[in-house]
């Protein structure tokens, strides 16, 4: 476990003394910015894009339907910045069941520099967060992504969040990196736009649920390395509960369970079971007491947990150990009952529609007739 702790620890929030490229020179990048519906931080995140400090690049706002009400706050925030290289699609174009390319496509065609950024509309940014990815851009990189972590909020179910993406996602996420297995999920991604138009464009995987997933396979198909940022990718959604929390996570299970079979050991890789298992063993091998050793192992999880944690947040927790402990305890209770739910139902419901999964990746919409 140790060299993925000191992964996130030595590459998480580096303070860049150097940049590795002349600032002039940095490559130009259109950022695609897929919206739907408003919530209380929505402003204050996009806005955070539009005060980037990056000499190149322009904002590609994508908004589906006419009258959602994200039009006005993307109006609202060209109005007040008139100088920054903004511009709002609306309508989006239908080429697939899967709705954020649908809704990306008028902003992909319109791009007019050879990086494209895709980032989720819950993301907020620091003013040097471009310089970051473009920074990880170097020769033989295809694509940069970010590491999934939580903003602090208030409330329990955001605690719950920030423990899950600090301590159970990161662990799987950061040692794949580490080991070399691609892994990257899609809320920030910077890709070289010409990979992906070599595989067929942003269009080749509107057939897809998971198009970060097959997106990134596309480029590591053509020889390209992945790199990942030094900075996390700040979710900073403003509506957000337990229940939303556990219908994304089942949501995802489906979605690896049918492009990678192997997800049926997942839970395996969890705390309760994991330390079940070794104890057992334990206990056959060595004749040591099962609980004991059952305990002791779980004592051990739950503080590298907490020490990874601490690495992923760059600075001090919003909540106390108590929370830490009980949002922990919850989140690895859930583990189990999460996989099962996964594989009770297949289809799967996201953003207006509900679809059912075929193997390889591919879905089909389910229309209520």
């Amino acid at each position: 476990e140790m060299h993925y702790f000191l992964s996130s620890r030595l590459h998480l929030h580096k303070k860049r003394s150097e940049v590795k490229q002349p600032f002039a020179q940095l490559a130009g990048v259109s950022l695609l910015k897929p919206l739907k519906g408003v919530d209380p931080n929505l402003i204050s995140n996009l806005e955070t894009f539009f005060t980037l400090d990056y000499p190149k690049y322009e904002i590609l706002l994508c908004v589906q339907d006419l009258d959602d009400p994200a039009v006005d706050v993307c109006k609202k925030l060209l109005g007040k910045y008139p100088n920054v290289d903004a511009r709002l699609f609306i309508g989006g174009k239908k080429v697939g069941i899967n709705p954020k390319i649908n809704n990306l496509m008028p902003g992909y065609e319109g791009a007019k520099y050879q990086l494209v950024w895709i980032c989720d509309s819950g993301i907020r940014v620091k003013p040097d967060t471009l310089t970051d990815l473009t920074n990880q851009m170097t020769e033989k990189v295809g694509l940069v992504h970010g590491l999934p972590y939580v903003a602090d909020r208030q409330g329990f179910a955001a605690t719950l969040e920030q423990v899950y993406f600090g301590t159970s996602h990161p662990r799987s996420y950061i040692s794949a990196n580490v080991t070399g297995i691609k892994c990257v999920t899609g809320m920030s991604c910077l890709m070289r736009k010409d990979v992906l138009d070599q595989a067929g464009g942003l269009i080749a995987f509107a057939q897809y649920i998971a198009e970060d997933y097959f997106m990134a396979k596309a480029i590591a198909d053509r020889g390209w390395k992945f790199s990942m940022a030094t900075q996390v990718a700040l979710q900073n959604s403003g509506s957000y509960s337990i229940g939303q929390f556990q219908s994304r996570m089942i949501r995802w299970t489906k979605l690896r369970i049918n492009m990678l079979p192997g997800t049926v050991l997942e839970p395996v890789s969890e705390c309760f079971l994991a330390s079940l298992i070794i104890g057992w063993a334990a206990h056959h091998v060595f004749r040591w007491d099962m609980m004991v050793f059952f305990m002791c192992h779980c004592l051990a999880w739950f503080i590298a947990d907490y020490i990874q944690l601490t690495g992923v947040q760059g600075g001090p927790l919003n909540f106390s150990k108590l929370d830490f402990a009980v949002a922990w305890f919850i989140r690895e209770s859930m583990a189990v009952q999460i996989f099962l739910s996964a594989l009770w139902d297949p289809t799967i419901s996201w953003r207006t529609g509900r679809y059912r999964l075929r193997c390889g990746g591919t879905a089909e919409e389910i229309l209520d007739v």
